[in-house]
C-alpha cells in the first residue's frame, strides 16, 4: 500500500502533468520523491489538504503555506518548476479533464481532507467595501499592504527604504547603491535643476524626494495614502534638514490642487490605479504638469496575455499582497498617456534589475527572519517571503512580468517638447550643483 506521501505526490503529478522533482514528507513521517530533490515540501497537518480541496488553485496552496500547515525548505526551487507555474500560477487546473480532477480530489479525501473549509489565515483580506478604486477603498487596500510596520520593511528594504526596483549599474553592487542609482536615474530623466518643483506621486518613505531635494536642489511635494509611510517620511526629511524643501502629505493624487509642477515622478504607484481609472490618472497628472514639463511613470507591466480578471481564479496577490492591484500591459499605459495629451518620449525596461532587487530583498528577509516574525508575526513574514520569491522568479523569466520607466512630456502650445534631440544629452547629464 502506498504511503501518504506517495499518494499525495502522485495526485499532484497527475494534476501538473509531469513527474515533479520534489521531495514530500507528510504528517505521519512518510516520504516520497527523489531523495536529492532541491525542492522539499513538508505537509505538517492534514488541514493543508482541506485547504487545497476547498480552493484547488494557488490560493489553497498559499493558505496552507502561510498558515504553517505546509512548509517548504526553499521556495525558489519549488516555484521555479515551470509546470507548477503554468498549471497553478496561471490557473489552468480548470482546463483539466473532470476525471483527473475527481481522482485528485478523491485522493485528498482518502488522506483525511474531510470537513468544512478551514478559516483563512488572519492576514488574508477578503471583504472590501465600496466601489473598486474609489478614494475610500483605495485608502483601505493601500493601508493593508504598506501599514504593516516600518521596522518590518526596513529589514528587507535596507537603509534606503526604497520599495521599487534598484538600478544595478555593476553586477557586484550593493542594494543601497542600486537604489540610490535608481533615484538618480529618475532625477536625470526628469531633467531636474535647482528651483524646479517636483511632485512625487506615491512617495513611499520619502527616499526619492530626499534625493531630488538634496542632490538636485528642487522643491518636492510627496503624496502617499499610507499613514505609516507619511509619518516616517516626515521624520526622515526633518532629520536630513530638508523640511524647508520637502512637503509630505497623506493625499490621493486625485485631490492635488496646487499645480503646476515642473516634473512629476510616479514610481511603483500606478499599479494601484486600475484599468478603468487609467485615463483619469493620465489626465490628472497632465493637468498638474506645466507645459514642457516631464512625467516619469515607473510601473510593473504584464507581458504574457492572461485572462481578464472576471474569468480568473482567486489569486494570492489579490488576497494577500495588492488587493485591487492591476498589472497592465505597457501598451495600456502608453495609450492612456497619449490620449491625455502627453507625448511619450522614451520607455526603458528594467526587468533584470527588478529580479536582482527581489533576490536581495529575499536574502535580507531570510537573514532577519526571527526579527521579521517578532515584528509582523509568522503569517505575514511567510506572506512576504512567498511574494518576494515568486516575484523574483517572475521577473527572471521572459514574457511574464517586466517593469518600465515611461518618460513623457506635456508639449508647449507651439508643440515643443523641451527635450534634447539625443538621449545621451538628457540621460547622462550631470547632477546640478547645490
Amino acid at each position: 500500500m502506498k504511503s501518504a506521501a506517495s499518494r499525495l505526490l502522485s495526485a499532484f503529478e497527475a494534476l501538473i502533468g509531469v513527474d515533479l522533482p520534489v521531495r514530500v514528507r507528510c504528517w505521519d513521517g512518510s516520504e516520497a520523491g527523489p531523495p536529492d530533490a532541491a525542492a522539499r515540501v513538508v505537509v505538517n497537518r492534514r488541514r493543508a489538504l482541506r485547504r487545497m480541496l476547498w480552493a484547488p488553485n494557488e490560493l489553497g496552496l498559499t493558505r496552507a503555506y502561510i498558515s504553517g500547515d505546509l512548509d517548504v525548505d526553499d521556495l525558489f526551487p519549488l516555484l521555479g518548476i515551470p509546470e507548477v507555474v503554468d498549471r497553478i500560477g496561471d490557473h489552468r487546473l480548470a482546463g483539466l479533464r473532470p476525471r483527473t480532477l475527481a481522482h485528485a480530489a478523491a485522493t485528498l479525501v482518502r488522506l483525511g481532507a474531510v470537513g468544512p473549509p478551514p478559516r483563512p489565515p488572519a492576514v488574508e483580506i477578503r471583504r472590501r467595501r465600496g466601489i473598486r478604486h474609489s478614494r475610500d477603498r483605495d485608502s483601505v487596500v493601500v493601508s493593508h499592504h504598506y501599514d504593516v510596520g516600518n521596522d518590518f520593511y526596513r529589514l528587507f528594504l535596507g537603509s534606503t527604504m526604497v520599495y521599487s526596483c534598484g538600478y544595478w549599474v555593476d553586477d557586484d553592487a550593493r542594494l543601497d547603491t542600486a537604489q540610490r542609482d535608481k533615484c538618480d536615474l529618475v532625477c536625470r530623466k526628469l531633467g531636474l535643476a535647482p528651483g524646479m518643483r517636483l511632485l512625487d506621486v506615491g512617495c513611499g518613505w520619502g527616499s526619492l524626494a530626499m534625493h531630488a531635494a538634496r542632490d538636485y536642489g528642487v522643491d518636492v511635494v510627496g503624496v502617499t495614502l499610507s499613514r505609516e509611510q507619511r509619518d516616517l517620511a516626515r521624520k526622515r526629511v526633518a532629520e536630513a534638514g530638508l523640511s524647508d524643501r520637502i512637503e509630505i502629505r497623506l493625499q490621493d493624487y486625485r485631490d492635488i490642487q496646487d499645480g503646476p509642477f515642473d516634473a512629476i515622478a510616479s514610481v511603483g504607484m500606478s499599479e494601484h490605479v486600475g484599468l478603468v481609472n487609467l485615463p483619469l490618472y493620465a489626465a490628472e497628472l497632465r493637468a498638474l504638469l506645466r507645459p514642457g514639463g516631464r512625467l516619469l511613470n515607473h510601473a510593473i507591466a504584464r507581458v504574457r496575455s492572461l485572462p481578464d480578471r472576471p474569468g480568473r481564479a482567486p489569486s494570492f496577490i489579490d488576497h494577500y499582497i495588492f488587493p485591487d492591484g492591476e498589472v497592465l500591459p505597457l501598451s495600456k499605459t502608453i495609450d492612456a498617456f497619449e490620449r491625455a495629451g502627453l507625448e511619450v518620449r522614451d520607455s526603458e525596461s528594467l526587468r533584470e534589475h527588478y529580479a536582482l532587487t527581489l533576490r536581495a530583498w529575499v536574502s535580507n528577509l531570510l537573514g532577519s527572519w526571527d526579527d521579521a516574525v517578532r515584528l509582523a508575526g509568522e503569517e505575514r513574514a511567510r506572506t512576504w517571503l512567498l511574494y518576494l520569491t515568486a516575484s523574483a522568479l517572475g521577473f527572471e523569466a521572459p514574457n511574464r512580468l517586466t517593469v518600465h520607466q515611461v518618460l513623457a512630456v506635456r508639449p508647449t502650445a507651439d508643440g515643443a517638447s523641451g527635450m534634447p534631440r539625443t538621449r545621451d544629452r538628457w540621460l547622462h547629464g550631470t547632477r546640478a550643483a547645490t
